[in-house]
C-alpha cells in the first residue's frame, strides 16, 4: 500500500498514479465501444451488399454499387460539413456545450440530406434507364441516412459509444424485414427504399436516445461559425469519395458496369475493414483530440499504433480469404465470386495502405491541421484515380484494381509525412488557439 501524509491523505504523486490506470480504462472502455459499434456497422453494410449481389446478379449488382458510391460521397459531405467540427471541437466537453451543439449539427445534416437527396431526385428523373431509377430512389432516403450517422458522431462526441451501438443495432433489426420486402420485388430501386427506409427507424431512435431534435434553423449558425473547418473538411471529404466515384463511373465506361460490380464484390469480402475505415472518425478523432489535451507527447505513437494495428489486420484477413474454399465463397457471392476472388490480393494491400493512412489522417483532424489534412488527402484521391483508371485502360478490372492498391499505399506515405511536419510544428509553437465552448 501507497504511503499517506501525515494528516492521511494521498498526496498529488499517489493521485495521479492512481488516475492513469483509470484514464486507460476509460479510453479502452470507448475504443471498445467503438468497435463493437463499426463490427454492426460493418456486418450491417455486408449483409447488405452480400444478400443485393446474390439477388440481383453482376449487372444489376454493378447498378445498384454506382448508388452506394454516390451515397458515400453525399455521406462526406454531411461529415465535412457537420460531424466533422463536432467530432474535433465538442468532444469531451460539457453537456450543455455539447447538447447545444449537437442540435445544430444534426439539423445541418438533415438539411444536407434533404438538399442532396433533391438534387438525386432530379439526376435521376434525367437519367432514366436502369440506373435513374435507383439514383431517385437513393433521393428519397438520404435525409434518415445522414441523421442517423449524425447520431453516431454525437454519442463518440459525448464519450457514449454504447449509445452509437445501440442505434446502429437497432438499424440491424430492421433492415431484416426491410431485405425481405425487397427481394419479393426483385429490382435495384426496392434495394435501394429498403437501406434506406429503414435507417429512419434508428434515426428517430436517435432523438429518443439523445433527448434532442435537430434544429434546421440552427444550420447557417453551425455552418458560419465553424466555416474555417467545415470548408477544408468538406472538399478533403469529398475528393476521397468522389474519387470512389469517379474510379466506379469510369471502371464502368472503359470496361462496362459489370466490372464495377465485380470490384464492389471483392470489397465485400473486406467489408469488416472498408466500413471501419469509413467511420473510423467515429472513435478515432475524439480519442486522438483527447489524446492531444491530455498527454501531447503521445499522439503521434497513438496514432501510429491505430494505423498499425488496421493494416496488419486486414493483411490476416485477406490471407484468411485467400485459403478460404472456393464453394464458400460462391455460398457467399453467387455468381460474383468467380470474378471477385481474382481480385483479392490487390484489394486487401488497399485496404491495409488505407488502414495504416487513416492513423495519421486522425492526428491531422485532432491538431486541427486542416490545411495539411486537406493537401494529403487530394494528393492521396488523385493517385487513386489516376492509379485506377489508368490500370483499367492498360490491364482491365484487375489492372485497376492494381493500380488502385499501389495509389492507396502512396498515399499513406503523404498523409504520414504530413503528420509528422504537424507534430513538429506543435513542438516548436506549443500555444494554439483551442476553440471548446
Amino acid at each position: 500500500m501507497k504511503p499517506m501524509t501525515a494528516g492521511g491523505k494521498r498526496t498529488a504523486t499517489d493521485r495521479a498514479e492512481g488516475a492513469r490506470p483509470s484514464a486507460k480504462r476509460a479510453i479502452a472502455g470507448r475504443l471498445s465501444w467503438g468497435l463493437a459499434d463499426q463490427a454492426v456497422c460493418s456486418m450491417n453494410n455486408f449483409a447488405v451488399g452480400i444478400y443485393v449481389a446474390r439477388s440481383l446478379g453482376v449487372t444489376a449488382f454493378g447498378v445498384f454499387s454506382l448508388a452506394w458510391v454516390t451515397y458515400g460521397v453525399v455521406l462526406n459531405v454531411s461529415r465535412g460539413l457537420a460531424t466533422d467540427p463536432l467530432m474535433v471541437r465538442f468532444s469531451g466537453v460539457s453537456a450543455a456545450s455539447w447538447r447545444a451543439a449537437v442540435a445544430r449539427c444534426s439539423g445541418t445534416a438533415l438539411g444536407v440530406g434533404a438538399a442532396l437527396g433533391a438534387a438525386c431526385l432530379m439526376v435521376g428523373a434525367g437519367l432514366g434507364g436502369r440506373v435513374g431509377p435507383a439514383f431517385a430512389c437513393l433521393g428519397v432516403v438520404l435525409p434518415a441516412l445522414l441523421l442517423q450517422d449524425a447520431w453516431r458522431f454525437a454519442f463518440f462526441a459525448a464519450g457514449t459509444g454504447r449509445k452509437a451501438f445501440v442505434n446502429d443495432l437497432v438499424w440491424a433489426v430492421a433492415l431484416v424485414p426491410a431485405m425481405v420486402l425487397a427481394a419479393r420485388v426483385d429490382s435495384v430501386p426496392a434495394f435501394v427504399l429498403a437501406w434506406g427506409a429503414s435507417a429512419a427507424v434508428p434515426a428517430v431512435y436517435g432523438c429518443v436516445q439523445s433527448r434532442i431534435r435537430p434544429r434546421l434553423t440552427g444550420v447557417r449558425e453551425w455552418l458560419r461559425e465553424h466555416r474555417d473547418l467545415g470548408s477544408r473538411y468538406l472538399v478533403e471529404n469529398v475528393s476521397n469519395s468522389g474519387a470512389s466515384q469517379l474510379r466506379a463511373y469510369g471502371l464502368g465506361a472503359i470496361v462496362g458496369v459489370g466490372a464495377v460490380g465485380v470490384v464492389r464484390g471483392a470489397e465485400l469480402l473486406l467489408g469488416p475493414f472498408l466500413a471501419l475505415l469509413m467511420g473510423l472518425s467515429l472513435v478515432t478523432v475524439a480519442e486522438a483530440a483527447r489524446v492531444l489535451r491530455r498527454a501531447p507527447h503521445r499522439l503521434g505513437r497513438f496514432c501510429l499504433l491505430l494505423g498499425g494495428a488496421q493494416a496488419a489486420a486486414a493483411l490476416l484477413w485477406g490471407a484468411a480469404l485467400l485459403l478460404m474454399p472456393g464453394r464458400f465463397g460462391e455460398l457467399v457471392l453467387g455468381d460474383v465470386w468467380h470474378s471477385s476472388s481474382q481480385l483479392i490480393v490487390p484489394v486487401t494491400l488497399g485496404v491495409a495502405g488505407a488502414g495504416l493512412g487513416t492513423g495519421a489522417a486522425a492526428g491531422l483532424r485532432a491538431l486541427a491541421a486542416a490545411r495539411r489534412s486537406l493537401r494529403s488527402q487530394l494528393i492521396a484521391s488523385a493517385c487513386y484515380v489516376i492509379g485506377g483508371l489508368g490500370g483499367a485502360a492498360v490491364a482491365g478490372t484487375a489492372g485497376s484494381a492494381w493500380g488502385v492498391a499501389a495509389a492507396t499505399v502512396g498515399g499513406s506515405a503523404v498523409w504520414w509525412l504530413h503528420l509528422r511536419s504537424a507534430l513538429r510544428e506543435r513542438h516548436r509553437n506549443p500555444i494554439r488557439e483551442v476553440r471548446t465552448p
